[in-house]
Parts: C-alpha cells; structure tokens; sequence
C-alpha cells in the first residue's frame, strides 16, 4: 500500500517542478538552466497484461541543450525488485519519447539512500550492456535548513528538505522553521506545503508537532489539515470543559450539603479527568455523609 510520506516525496514535484532546478545544484549536479517542465504520463504499462508505473514523470526543457525526462521515485525502504523496475523505466522512456532520461530517487533514511545509489547493471560481469545510476536526494546530503530567511529563499526545497530529514533528531527546529517561514505566505502557496509536510512525516512523532505548528503557528490558515486540527481542538475543549463542569458540581453539592471539604479531596476532585468517575462521584455526593466517602465503593 502506497503510503502519505511515499506520495509526499514525489509529489512535491508535481506540484512544484522547477524544485529540479534547485535540487540539482545541491546534488552537484551541471545543468543548463530549466525553461520549462510539463508533468507526463506516469503509466508505463504495455499492450502485455504486465502494469507499470513511475511516481512522477516530467518533462524538462532546458535552455540551449534541449528536453529531458526525469522520473521522480519516492523509496521508502530497499526493494529487490526495482533492481529490473528502474532500469525498464529508463530504457522503455528513452525508447518511447526518444528523450534522454534521469531517475532521481527520494529517500528517508541513509540505509536505503545507499542502496538506492548503487548502480543497476544489465548484462555480464565482465562487460555489462546497460548500467542504470540513479541519482539520490536523502538525509545523507539534502541540506538541513533551520533558517527561516533561507527556508522563504525556496520554499518547495525547504518542504522537501523537511521530508527528507523526518527521522532526523533536530526535525523539531527543522518543522519550526517551516512554520515560521509560511506565516507570512499567500494561503494559496503554503496550502500545498502544509500538506505536502503533513503526508511526508508519515506517523512520525514529529508529525504531531507539526500539527501543534500549524494549529499556532499557522492559525488562520483554511487547509484540510489545519480544519482537522480545529476541529479536534473545539472536540477536546468541550471535554475538557465538561470535566471541569463535573468537578464543580461535586464540590458545588458537598459545599451545599455542609459537608467539609479538605484541600487534598478538593484537589483530588479538581485532578480528574476521567467524566465516568466524576458521574459516580456525584451520584455519592448526594448521600455521602462525609467527602470521603464519596470515593468509597
């Protein structure tokens, strides 16, 4: 099953194709500058009942060496299989566009980042015939950007920067800074952002601190995300709140009843925050004859 940091990784992309620009220039990698991009087909399968796609296809136009293809794959763990997978897609799209063609992987982590970088050969030992080298964005040499003035230079690199480095131990500054960066951007260009972050973090622990990020700092932000958060928050509010009522009620009816109430047993009262045990607490402060016994069996 496909999951959120998956589609994260190479989405980014799609939504923001010029990231290649940029991106390329951190892996060290000389191109001409980009003119244009232009999302294609991502299914490679053939008129054989063997299916086959790619994550992200573009089309790259160049200025002065003309077009490319690059597929964008998201690989979240080392796969035997793409071992025949990735090298199909280049010499099928070579063979279909007539287009030269680079395969950029997207990692997690510095395990699969190394074997995602290993190059694929086809062919014998002593003289392969067809050698695929992926070229691989990971937390082993994407930049950690804990600078806001850097992060709002480019922010579709500083979203997958954050992605790439999810399991990283200053993730927290990392999302901070994301924060931060987006306050002040157009709700039309953080949405996707947020969102993209959002899926890319997975069920991380850090995903939750982005979601206490944008409950704050992004506030008045209208996305899918920042609704939920809302929403959970208004939910626990009015629990929260119906605790407290509870709690007061209890200490509302000893106090009527002249029954004596001590700091420890009011304390202990105003501590809960389990709604059942407060009913029950209640119901016995009705006829307790004393505020211990509210809490008897």
């Amino acid at each position: 099953m496909v999951s959120a940091p998956h589609e994260a990784m190479h989405r980014v992309f799609q939504e923001y194709p010029g990231l290649f620009t940029r991106l390329s220039d951190v892996l060290g990698l000389q191109l001409p500058p980009v003119a244009s991009s232009e999302p294609l087909t991502v299914d490679l399968t053939e008129n054989e009942p063997l299916e086959r796609r790619v994550d992200t296809l573009l089309r790259i136009e160049t200025q002065g060496d003309g077009p490319f293809l690059l597929v964008v794959e998201a690989q979240g763990k080392k796969d035997p299989g793409k071992t025949a997978s990735w090298p199909y897609y280049v010499t099928y799209l070579n063979n279909k566009y007539r287009l030269p063609v680079l395969l950029l992987v997207i990692c997690q982590d510095h395990a699969t980042a190394t074997w995602a970088a290993r190059p694929l050969t086809i062919g014998l030992p002593q003289w392969p015939t067809v050698t695929t080298r992926p070229l691989v964005a990971g937390p082993h040499n994407m930049p950690v950007i804990t600078d806001v003035a850097e992060a709002r230079k480019d922010l579709a690199l500083a979203t997958l920067s954050a992605i790439t480095h999810a399991d990283n131990p200053d993730v927290d500054a990392i999302l901070k800074t994301m924060s931060v960066a987006l306050r002040d951007t157009p709700e039309s260009i953080a949405e996707p952002l947020v969102e993209l972050i959002a899926q890319g973090l997975g069920n991380r622990p850090a995903a939750q601190q982005w979601r206490n990020l944008v409950a704050v700092d992004l506030s008045f932000y209208t996305s899918p995300l920042s609704e939920e958060i809302r929403d959970e928050g208004r939910a626990e509010g009015r629990a929260q709140g119906c605790v407290e009522g509870q709690a007061k009620a209890v200490l509302f009816v000893l106090d009527r009843r002249g029954i004596g109430v001590t700091d420890t047993i009011r304390e202990k009262i105003t501590a809960c925050t389990d709604p059942e045990l407060l009913q029950r607490w209640l119901g016995r402060a009705l006829f307790a004859a004393t505020a211990e016994e509210v809490f008897g069996e």
